[in-house]
């Protein structure tokens, strides 16, 4: 069966570009404006929507999207709400959306029925950002994919044993960490990361977006000039935060994402 992230990938490499990737959460600042924020930025060009699922504890994340994670969770936003938003989008865009989650409110909800829920919504993938890959091997009830692609996540510490396994399951794209830590602008991207990429690309064909630490044009340009994708968040949220209070916080965040796209892609 097609998958957006797939067909998404295919046209950007016939014309040798990279996708980006943009990250908001879920229902921040509340759920109509994270509706008119997602919209915007798939109208500004981006290719993918990384929507984070609401969590008390997302211990991955820095403190931007830790507060826009607070925000979410205040203005009543739920797993069933989340759902519900990808429906609303899935009426006028089909940019592929990925879920960016833990496993804790996944299993809570069931992990078979999360995967038939949100690709019967319209989600196209998952980012579990705290299920190693070995413990699937060890609980069947982790296995379950219907209709939604795993994206992988390699840091850049990992081995290189770590590294072939990781690529040679991964499917839809590999997030490949510009640095170790938490999600945040606080660092710029490694300039080692087209050693990354190349040291990954030797056991896939699957796309390799890097993230984390990415916040100018300038560094966007640098990183979508080595690899397939480049990911964008916490200055987007940050760009929420800032923004939450008015009126035209969509059209604001949308503005300030486009630079970062138009570097990303060389244009």
């Amino acid at each position: 069966m097609s998958n957006r992230i797939d067909t998404t990938f295919q046209k950007l490499a016939e014309t040798n570009t990279p996708a980006f990737v943009a990250y908001v959460a879920a229902g921040d600042p509340n759920l109509e404006k994270s509706l008119e924020i997602i919209r915007g930025l798939a109208d500004a060009g981006a290719d993918v929507i990384e929507l984070g699922v609401p969590f008390s504890d997302p211990l991955a994340d820095g403190v931007v999207n830790q507060l826009a994670a607070e925000r979410a969770l205040s203005s009543g936003t739920t797993f069933l709400k989340v759902l519900q938003l990808i429906r609303n989008f899935r009426e006028t865009h089909e940019t592929p959306i990925v879920l960016f989650t833990y496993l804790n409110p996944i299993y809570t909800y069931g992990f078979e029925k999360f995967h038939t829920d949100a690709a019967a919504a319209g989600a196209d993938g998952v980012l579990l950002l705290d299920l190693p890959p070995d413990e699937v091997k060890h609980n069947k009830e982790l296995a379950a994919r219907e209709g939604l692609k795993h994206i992988t996540l390699i840091a850049p510490t990992s081995p290189e044993e770590r590294i072939e396994a990781l690529a040679k399951q991964s499917e839809g794209f590999i997030y490949a960490l510009s640095r170790s830590g938490v999600t945040g602008a606080q660092a710029a991207p490694s300039a080692a990361i087209g050693d990354t990429v190349a040291r990954i690309k030797k056991y896939t064909d699957t796309p390799v977006c890097i993230g984390f630490g990415i916040s100018t044009p300038e560094q966007a340009a640098m990183v979508g000039s080595v690899c397939d994708g480049v990911v964008v968040g916490s200055c987007i949220v940050n760009h929420v935060a800032e923004n939450a209070d008015c009126g035209d916080v969509a059209a604001k965040v949308a503005a300030f994402t486009t630079p970062l796209i138009q570097a990303a892609k060389g244009l």
